[in-house]
């Protein structure tokens, strides 16, 4: 009797669910994965709908690309100083402020659509207006990126970073992936406005989880003056080659290789399909992502994982050359769903690479250089894929983004030997 009592416990610990994934046994960490999830969603939602709004305000190609200039502008002028302010400010209170101004430029936005407002205004009148809440949520976007980073170190111990890394990637991806679903629907049957002001209700909701989580300690408690704080965060990457390489590496392929922003023209010129269509183009790439973090759940990336990152990254550039040049909607589907499936794996690696080796009382600092090189060059790129679609036609600027990143993997490949063998098992704490 005694024995059996034993056994049972041990095999419920040592394999299970919950044993694959210890990092949502922490409320606070789930309570962090609502917070991102709600926030990512709603975000996505509100772009997918500011772009086709855009488009179809303008029926100009280069308009789109300026919703991403207009984003990534303040973001990499803002995001030295925020990692600075993020590394010596408490992390909760910077979030709830963050989404405070989210929610207020999202109500400014509904107002601009009411049927009522919009009537009033000239098309350039209200594109300018447009650009200029996008360029605030540039703003934002530069503070609460770090602030993110910096609390998820420390809702979760170092040892589960890997597991915890998977479902905070999943949880962006849910978001980024019903997100455009829901426009794509809101634009569909409710139209623009009432799409927005959907976007409110869901950032009103995301102060619940937020507020469960704690305060956390301020770990920099050591002020310096501001161009040293952010010189040392600069070259603690410069001098970390796989940190380094695995940011170079990102950039360039989402620069070279997004297609998204011109997922408005393949819809009404190429493909031929509705509103509910661009939804779920638009969506594509998410849901082929949480396939693969579903997998990831069960299957945690464990060996050679630098070596799977430049497969992941080829076989995204090949994804997105095929997509360039079909004209099947099926096709075009697939396509992006495989982009996602293979951005996932990657976006895992990239972030535990960026989770292990970044000090606590730099990751502030850390993340913000990490939103100059990375996240900026989304919307960057969304740029870059307006400006290449007006110059050589839409088809000829997404095959031709997709061999230039290819030739990015390569480069890198041989330049940075380190994150090809880079392994998560090796990685010590700083």
């Amino acid at each position: 009797m005694f024995k059996m009592k034993q056994e049972k416990p041990s095999s419920i610990t040592t394999s299970g669910f919950f044993y694959k994934n210890p990092s949502l046994k922490t409320k606070e960490f789930l309570a962090f994965l609502l917070t991102r999830f709600g926030v990512i969603f709603a975000l996505n939602m509100q772009a997918t709908i500011l772009y086709f709004w855009v488009y179809q305000l303008t029926n100009n190609k280069l308009s789109l690309g300026l919703v991403g200039l207009a984003e990534v502008i303040p973001a990499i002028g803002c995001s030295l100083f925020a990692g600075h302010f993020v590394d010596q400010s408490e992390k909760r209170k910077l979030l709830i402020l963050c989404l405070s101004g989210y929610l207020i430029t999202s109500i400014c936005l509904v107002a601009i659509a009411l049927p009522i407002v919009n009537q009033r205004l000239t098309i350039s009148i209200s594109v300018g207006l447009i650009y200029f809440f996008v360029f605030i949520g540039g703003i934002l976007r530069s503070f609460f990126s770090p602030s993110m980073f910096s609390l998820f170190g420390m809702v979760v111990p170092r040892e589960q970073y890997p597991n915890a890394t998977s479902w905070s990637s999943m949880s962006w991806q849910l978001g980024a992936v019903i997100g455009p679903l829901v426009a794509g629907g809101c634009i569909a049957w409710i139209g623009i406005a009432k799409g927005l002001f959907v976007v409110c209700c869901v950032l009103v909701t995301i102060y619940f989880p937020l507020l469960s989580i704690s305060a956390k300690p301020i770990l920099k408690k050591v002020k310096e003056p501001v161009l040293q704080s952010v010189k040392e965060g600069l070259k603690f990457v410069l001098k970390t080659p796989t940190l380094l390489g695995a940011q170079m590496l990102d950039m360039f392929s989402v620069l070279f290789g997004g297609a998204v922003a011109l997922l408005p023209v393949y819809q009404k010129e190429i493909l031929h399909v509705n509103e509910l269509g661009f939804g779920i183009l638009r969506a594509a790439p998410g849901i082929g992502a949480i396939l693969t973090m579903g997998l990831l759940a069960f299957l945690p990336l464990k060996n050679k994982p630098g070596k799977k990152l430049f497969l992941c990254v080829t076989g995204f550039a090949v994804s997105i050359i095929t997509f360039g040049i079909s004209t099947n909607f099926y096709l075009s589907f697939v396509m992006l769903l495989l982009s996602g499936m293979f951005d996932a794996v990657s976006v895992v690696i990239r972030s535990t690479i960026l989770q292990l080796v970044t000090p606590d009382a730099m990751r502030g600092r850390v993340s913000a250089v990490n939103t100059i090189f990375v996240s900026s060059s989304n919307e960057f790129g969304d740029f870059e894929s307006g400006v290449m679609a007006n110059w050589l036609g839409t088809v000829r600027a997404v095959v031709a983004g997709g061999f230039l990143t290819l030739g990015v993997i390569a480069i890198t490949f041989f330049k940075a030997p380190q994150l090809s063998n880079f392994s998560f098992k090796d990685e010590k704490e700083p």
